[in-house]
């Protein structure tokens, strides 16, 4: 059962400090606790850069073993000196962007071979409007077998929350069907460059970025 992790009642000191800044900046975690050692994470909507700082403080929060995806190049040249080490420790992994062939199936192995290892992905893949949400999570998910949380930062309620997971079926129309009643009201800070809750027609590379 989902509840709200209250400063007071969080083990660790890490997660009470964390737990202590998001509500002094107004806002609340509600979790519901891993089904599993592995899966991936979703978050909806992702309209804002406050986005990830948000969703950072939370997850020291509920203290739980998420990774993310960054662009390869964040960890280059002079960026790479100065941020890479830092995105490292946050959970970071560098992907080459635009979708090389065999990524999914190469991303799924590195699932099963990690433990624990829940990986993070914003479906729409830009905090602009777009018609869609990428497929990549998607594939991936049934590449891997592997159970899918959906996580959402709320600003209407100024909120994070994950309190559900999903197995995924296979029939893509009603499992975004349901993806899209368990998100709904869910409110981004901007909620006009919010994609609607819709997989990518075909032909359409299924790469998503990190939360």
């Amino acid at each position: 059962m989902p509840f709200h992790l209250h400063p007071a009642s969080l083990p660790t000191r890490k997660q009470r400090w964390a737990a202590r800044l998001l509500a002094l900046l107004g806002w609340r975690v509600r979790f519901a606790p891993l089904p599993g050692p592995r899966g991936i994470v979703i978050v909806y909507p992702h309209t804002s850069n406050w986005d990830m700082p948000y969703g950072l403080i939370s997850k020291w929060v509920m203290d739980v073993p998420f990774r993310w995806l960054v662009k390869a190049s964040y960890f280059r040249g002079l960026t790479g000196m100065l941020v890479g080490p830092l995105f490292r420790y946050w959970g970071g992994i560098p992907v080459e962007r635009g979708g090389k062939a065999g990524a999914t199936e190469q991303l799924a192995r590195h699932l099963h071979e990690s433990e624990p290892f829940w990986l993070v992905i914003a479906p729409e893949g830009t905090r602009s409007y777009r018609s869609h949400w990428r497929s990549g999570f998607y594939h991936l998910a049934l590449a891997s077998r592997l159970p899918v949380g959906l996580a959402y930062i709320d600003y209407a309620t100024r909120e994070v929350g994950l309190t559900d997971y999903i197995e995924l079926s296979g029939d893509s129309e009603a499992d975004m069907v349901r993806i899209a009643a368990l998100y709904a009201g869910r409110q981004g800070r901007r909620p006009e460059q919010a994609a609607p809750v819709a997989l990518a027609p075909p032909g359409v590379p299924p790469v998503g970025r990190s939360a």
